[in-house]
């Protein structure tokens, strides 16, 4: 093994550990990490989603074992989602246009939530779930702007949630693990020829993703405090935003 494929193998596991401490996969910090190194796009995209489907059923298994999921309220999320994201990934969007105001959202949010962590806990009393045509309404747009940006949808649902006080905050993780899964599994089933373009070491950076999320997922079940979830979904949000604005 080269020292490149190790050093890649080590930013995918800190990639992995960092985002599903949130309940996120890690797609954008894999498809950075992969960039550092020239890999080629047609081989980024299915590595990504691929390494996100591990990461997001481990995630989802342990945040639904720890309580910390709510399957009723995402069911319209991802009902909406995937039809949506279908109809995204058709349309062109110049990259111009989209990559700066995707960016510019995810470091606001990132702000927001920085800036309200101390009075999470308070705001958690005050959840509420949204109506249905609420729920289908935000899942259609958030499909569309997953198909748009090449995202699985997570990492704009999960502030969301927590701006509109839909669900706690631990369980907002576990419902954007569930929400990443499908449709990460739909963007492979969009595009089975893809999957001939994973590389040799793909099965090395699967135990390095899935190590990363058997501790990241610790971190969110068993140790980050709630204002502690808060504030490492900001650093997520600021990797992503980051990433699609300089990336």
């Amino acid at each position: 093994m080269t020292p490149e494929e190790l050093i890649l193998t080590a930013l995918i596991f800190i990639a992995a550990t960092l985002y599903s401490s949130v309940g996120h996969a890690g797609a954008s910090g894999y498809l950075a990490a992969m960039a550092l190194f020239g890999l080629a796009p047609e081989t980024m995209r299915p590595t990504a989603l691929a390494l996100n489907v591990l990461v997001a059923t481990l995630a989802t298994y342990r945040y639904t074992r720890a309580g910390q999921n709510d399957v009723k309220l995402l069911i319209p999320f991802v009902v909406a989602s995937i039809p949506a994201a279908f109809v995204g990934g058709m349309i062109h969007v110049p990259a111009a246009f989209y990559k700066p105001l995707v960016g510019i959202v995810l470091l606001i949010s990132a702000f927001q939530l920085v800036r309200t962590a101390k009075k999470s806990t308070q705001q958690d009393r005050q959840s509420r779930k949204p109506k249905l045509a609420a729920s289908l309404a935000t899942g259609t747009g958030l499909g569309l702007l997953a198909g748009l940006s090449g995202t699985g949808g997570g990492i704009f649902l999960s502030p969301l949630l927590l701006f509109m006080s839909w669900a706690p905050t631990r369980q907002v993780s576990g419902i954007s693990a569930s929400f990443i899964l499908v449709n990460s599994i739909a963007g492979l089933l969009g595009n089975l020829s893809s999957v001939q373009a994973l590389p040799s070491a793909l099965p090395l950076w699967a135990i390095a993703a899935l190590g990363g999320g058997l501790i990241g997922t610790h971190l969110g079940t068993r140790t980050l405090t709630i204002p502690g979830i808060r504030t490492m979904l900001a650093v997520v949000l600021v990797v992503a935003g980051g990433k699609i604005l300089f990336g």
